[in-house]
């Protein structure tokens, strides 16, 4: 085991302005990725970079020579004890916020991170558990792009079989969302009293890239279940939509029979289905022509919010239900090659999450 203070050098960012350059040869990096490029850098190849202020707990692995910002520090690993790669790892594994030194704005402090312990193995041992990680974290990446191509595909044959949702060469007809659902509401406006177990409410957190995610679900009783939804009533066959905050427009197809209720910030629609498929609907709600009609819309100086009335004016391309059917039976097709590549991410991601236990131990 040894303190950051002997095994690495912590680099201050600076202010970019006298450096920054459209065809600057040098990265700008931020907390949260790529700002822009430099003629000059602060920071040498394969340095990691760990956010002062903002996200401070999203490591950076950098591999060539950049500019940081006064908002991040480059951690600089000395060579002769510390494997680069292997700092990067550990960085990825430690909970940083708990050097947290603020209740406002996330903030680390130098002296604190001179003082993190990191275990310390020597170099040869540092290597083989760096290449071993490699491994594994290329091989999720892999899984991820798998995922991403995938739906990418959904996409393209969504255009193929309907053309252009905007310019409509077809000539479909298009509804406003109001008149393809029997109903259009939100959950409840407050929040309840949470139980360790019940049953499941769920907010926007528990929405991404279309799916219903019950993990780390927040629960309710019995009875308040039952009082909520005699507004709001989710069913296998309808779509939320999430309206409030970063996540805002992005839907879900309930493919479920798990009974759940909502809070205010996802908007909960029942298809008419004797018009639209419910999951052709989710579908098209995920396409960007969609997505650019929640934009122009969106209200709110602080947190963005669209309102239930604005989501019932969203314009949706409605061709032909038969039409829609083979759509669907097509990106059911793909879903099973989405749940095998799932499957094998989940075990990836385990597995990784193992290693890294071993290695690095409970920070």
């Amino acid at each position: 085991m040894a303190k950051f203070s002997e095994v690495l050098t912590i680099v201050n960012g600076r202010n970019q302005k006298q450096v920054v350059c459209d065809d600057g040869k040098y990265p700008i990096y931020g907390s949260g990725g790529i700002m822009g490029y430099a003629n000059d850098y602060i920071c040498k190849a394969e340095t990691v970079v760990i956010g002062r202020k903002g996200s401070i707990n999203k490591p950076i692995f950098v591999e060539t020579p950049f500019w940081n910002v006064d908002t991040a520090f480059g951690l600089c690993a000395n060579s002769e004890k510390l494997n680069p790669k292997y700092l990067y790892y550990f960085c990825e594994k430690f909970d940083f916020e708990k050097l947290n030194t603020t209740v406002t704005i996330p903030s680390l402090t130098k002296s604190n991170l001179l003082n993190v312990d990191i275990p310390l193995p020597n170099l040869e041992k540092q290597k083989q558990i760096v290449e071993l990680l490699d491994k594994v974290t290329s091989l999720i990446f892999l899984r991820k792009q798998q995922l991403s191509k995938l739906d990418e595909l959904v996409k393209a044959r969504f255009v193929e079989m309907f053309g252009d949702p905007v310019t409509n060469p077809k000539g479909y007809e298009k509804y406003k969302l109001e008149n393809l659902a029997r109903k259009i509401s939100d959950g409840v406006h407050s929040k309840p009293d949470y139980t360790e177990t019940g049953r499941p409410f769920l907010s926007v957190v528990n929405i991404n890239k279309g799916v219903i995610n019950f993990k780390n679900c927040k629960y309710v009783s019995e009875d308040a279940y039952q009082k909520m939804i005699k507004s709001t009533h989710p069913e296998r066959g309808d779509v939320l939509y999430t309206k409030v905050g970063a996540t805002y427009g992005i839907p879900a197809y309930v493919d479920t029979d798990i009974a759940f209720c909502l809070y205010v910030s996802v908007c909960l629609i029942k298809p008419k289905r004797e018009v639209i498929n419910p999951r052709f609907l989710s579908l098209s709600m995920e396409m960007p022509y969609v997505k650019h009609q929640a934009d122009r819309r969106i209200k709110g100086i602080g947190v963005p919010d669209l309102h239930l009335n604005q989501i019932s004016e969203f314009e949706i391309l409605c061709p032909p239900l038969k039409e829609q059917d083979i759509f669907i039976y097509f990106v059911e097709r793909l879903d099973g090659e989405k749940r095998v590549v799932q499957q094998s991410l989940d075990k990836l991601e385990l597995m990784k999450k193992a290693l890294m236990q071993e290695y690095f131990g409970q920070l």
